[in-house]
């Protein structure tokens, strides 16, 4: 496995044959030793159980651990906010998914409906150990579970995090009616008239 970790890999090596996890229930693979879900499924022993995770990284201050003798537990406690500073994290966690990998383990990681922080956490570990770029990482871990969606400071955490890696950028901040949004958002929000403009 050596070097393997610092190549872009095929979408294929990441989760051979696993098919994307719908919506907000199940858990989604999101590279052979890493999960994303809710915490719902995060607290489902027999969903967690089915695949071998050997640690979970909980990122929440709303959720108590589940504390299964067998599993490592790792708390990020950040509020899905976009002043939390999700990026202290960034490499801690992206290291321990790293090392829970290379010693065969598998690690879920997890928040209250699995969109924004543990999206982010995810993203964070496919740039550093997968050499994925931000936009990359993003629609990958998007196509394993369609509703993820990081909240709009975590975003510029991650473009931070990106530009410190890599050296340059590939996702920048755009204006829109909602505000500033991530260019990938930038079609969607174009139509949009804020709602407090009918008041």
């Amino acid at each position: 496995v050596g070097s393997e970790g610092h190549r872009p890999p095929p979408a294929a090596k990441l989760a051979p044959g696993a098919p994307p996890a719908s919506a907000l229930g199940g858990i989604a693979q999101i590279s052979p030793c890493l999960y994303l879900c809710s915490g719902n499924a995060a607290a489902n022993r027999h969903l967690v159980s089915a695949r071998a995770v050997t640690c979970v990284v909980n990122a929440t201050m709303e959720i108590p651990n589940a504390n299964w003798p067998d599993i490592d537990y790792v708390k990020v406690p950040v509020p899905d906010l976009p002043h939390a500073p999700l990026a202290l994290y960034f490499d801690s966690v992206a290291d321990r998914i790293h090392q829970t990998g290379k010693r065969n383990g598998r690690t879920l990681v997890h928040c209250v409906a699995g969109v924004s922080r543990s999206a982010s956490l995810c993203i964070a570990y496919l740039m550093k150990y997968h050499r994925l770029s931000l936009l990359d990482a993003h629609q990958w871990v998007k196509s394993r579970r369609p509703v993820v969606r990081p909240n709009v400071g975590f975003w510029r955490q991650l473009i931070d995090y990106e530009r410190r890696l890599f050296g340059k950028n590939t996702v920048r901040m755009v204006p829109s009616p909602l505000g500033p949004v991530p260019d990938v958002y930038e079609k969607e929000t174009r139509g949009l008239v804020p709602l407090w403009s009918y008041r």
